[in-house]
């Protein structure tokens, strides 16, 4: 991976983007993934990525084995923010209706009375999304795209923030649909908790042995504060080399010999905004190409179908998305005269 010295290439003048978040909110960040590494043990870099998509409007898949703390990794997100949160068993006799909500005729008044489903929430927790039919995992697509719901003709408004984190068991266990496309690719990215070193079970065994890691777990920051958090990073500056990088990686999904399906212009889109958030993320106010080559496989991974070639040869997306890593030019110099003014935010 390419490291640039941003101190030496840039002055250390806060940017844009530090005005906007000031001293008080700067540390928002760092006290939500304190809150949530308190319970995910050994996760940093799962709970980064987890809080990258919250900024960065997107919505969160998390997918693995049962038991290793995918709920708990969602709960625990949930809780960190003061906001309103909905959990979501999905289960094969669950019906659309359960997650979007229903018109129900009122007879005394003799109007129909729309009842607002799970979905109505600014964290919404769908626990083994593929245990449900597709028939009810389509019931998200508005919403997750479009952040509303369209009942009998009548659009209703989500709240913001508004993020999807969903857990799912991998497709080959028993009772799982496998997710269509069009809904795995409204998911910003797809991270897989898997199993903690022996020190942190340990540690899990000690600290939370005997009661819930989640009672004694307090809000760390408002839900506004995050509208603040998400408004800034909008805000961070990619150079267009940068933007060129980003596109060529997504381009090359499409003609890869080992994928039959590559990345859509959404998934371009949510590159984008997720090197932004991790930018900001890592006290910049600028994309550089490691964010980039750092998110690829997790934003990008879970949109691709591999040939069946390629399953007969055991290669994943993941490594797909590697290979184009290594074939495709990562811009470096061209970088040299595309910062911004001053950047180069101190303290996020």
């Amino acid at each position: 991976m390419t490291t640039y010295d941003d101190r030496a290439s840039h002055g250390g003048t806060p940017g844009r983007a530090q005005s906007r978040l000031g001293e008080d909110l700067t540390s928002t960040a760092e006290r939500v993934r304190r809150s949530v590494e308190s319970v995910i043990e050994g996760k940093p870099e799962v709970v980064r990525i987890a809080l990258t998509v919250l900024l960065a409007e997107g919505h969160l898949l998390i997918e693995d084995v049962p038991g290793v703390g995918k709920t708990m990794l969602a709960k625990t997100l949930a809780k960190s923010i003061d906001c309103s949160v909905q959990r979501i068993q999905f289960t094969p006799d669950l019906l659309p209706s359960d997650i979007a909500g229903v018109s129900i005729y009122d007879q005394q008044r003799r109007e129909f009375e729309f009842k607002p489903g799970a979905i109505f929430a600014q964290i919404v927790i769908g626990d083994e999304i593929n245990r449900a039919s597709p028939k009810t995992q389509s019931a998200l697509l508005e919403s997750m795209e479009e952040r509303q719901v369209t009942i009998d003709g009548t659009t209703y408004a989500l709240p913001s923030p508004f993020m999807v984190v969903a857990t799912q068991n991998p497709v080959e266990m028993e009772g799982t649909y496998p997710l269509p496309e069009a809904q795995r690719d409204r998911f910003m990215a797809r991270v897989s908790v898997g199993y903690p070193s022996p020190d942190a079970e340990l540690q899990m065994l000690d600290v939370h042995g005997g009661i819930s890691p989640l009672d004694d777990l307090q809000a760390v920051t408002h839900a506004h504060d995050i509208v603040k958090l998400i408004e800034a990073v909008r805000e961070v500056y990619v150079a267009e080399p940068v933007r060129r990088y980003v596109v060529d990686l997504v381009s090359a999904t499409r003609s890869h010999p080992d994928l039959r399906l590559g990345a859509s212009p959404r998934a371009t889109l949510h590159l984008l905004r997720a090197v932004k958030a991790s930018a900001a993320l890592s006290g910049r106010d600028y994309v550089l190409p490691d964010d980039v080559q750092a998110l690829a496989a997790p934003v990008l991974a879970h949109r691709l179908l591999p040939t069946t070639q390629a399953q007969l040869n055991r290669r994943t997306a993941e490594q797909v998305v590697h290979d184009i890593l290594q074939r495709t030019p990562v811009p470096a110099a061209q970088l040299r005269g595309e910062m911004p003014p001053g950047a180069g935010i101190r303290g996020f």
